[in-house]
């Protein structure tokens, strides 16, 4: 079973979709552009590091199913530099 596979039955386990769903990312300051054309509309937190070269990324949102909540780590995953939690 693959990462994404595994992922998708541990969220269709816990969550009833729609769903309320948090990304959190941490990425290179220079990469944010990146995340936040890809990132869906909802609540958004950033934290900045002390030198500002890293800032970390929560978003709220609604998301429809586990299949579009994988889609959001599939293409975060292709930004260098990107860490998701």
């Amino acid at each position: 079973m693959t990462f994404f596979e595994d992922l998708k039955t541990r969220l269709d386990a816990v969550h009833t979709w729609p769903s309320s769903y948090q990304f959190k990312f941490v990425i290179p300051e220079k990469q944010k552009p990146q995340l936040m054309a890809i990132i869906p509309t909802g609540l958004i937190q950033e934290k900045w590091s002390r030198n500002r070269n890293y800032v970390s990324v929560t978003v709220k949102t609604r998301m429809q199913s586990s299949d579009e909540v994988i889609t959001i780590y599939e293409r975060a995953a292709q930004i260098e530099g990107i860490i998701s939690l």
